[in-house]
């Protein structure tokens, strides 16, 4: 092997480290809005909360500020889900965008910052956003969807 190919084998493994290091994330933890929901949904969530995956589309659990049952994030709160939030008022527009991901039904709401998904037909609602690098990646809510069919009941069957 030549000087020449072991540099450019050098600089491609020094290259392929630094992208992976510029995609790392950190483990602190992401401030996020606790939920108040009624006790019947509350007791959801918490089973939901024990059933998440530890990674995400590549992202490790993070903790969440204040730390809840109700609340997880992965990554630079780059994914955060929040359990037993409001129906979103979208949720009444004839005109809105739904998604399904791996047999879990979810409302699509196009924000600045990231999409914003929320369940639908479940006995409490379940809301993920992400940052702008899912803007077109679904892969998230296909990762979370066998948590929330095991933990959230579904009120309505959906072919």
């Amino acid at each position: 092997m030549t000087s020449a190919h072991r540099s450019l084998r050098l600089f491609a493994a020094a290259a392929a480290f630094l992208a992976a290091a510029g995609c790392s994330t950190t483990d602190a933890a992401a401030p996020v809005a606790v939920p108040s929901p009624p006790p019947e949904e509350a007791a959801l969530c918490g089973a939901l909360h024990k059933e998440l995956p530890k990674t995400v589309a590549g992202q490790r659990r993070t903790g969440t500020e204040p730390d809840s049952e109700l609340t997880a994030g992965w990554g630079d709160a780059a994914i955060v889900l929040r359990c037993g939030v409001p129906r979103p008022e979208k949720m009444s527009d004839a005109q809105s965008q739904a998604v399904d991901a791996n047999g879990v039904n979810w409302l699509l709401e196009q924000r600045a910052d990231g999409p914003r998904f929320t369940t639908t037909y479940r006995k409490t609602y379940v809301e993920v956003t992400m940052d702008e690098r899912y803007a077109h990646d679904v892969t998230p809510l296909a990762e979370l969807a066998g948590a929330v069919k095991k933990t959230v009941p579904a009120t309505l069957e959906v072919p």
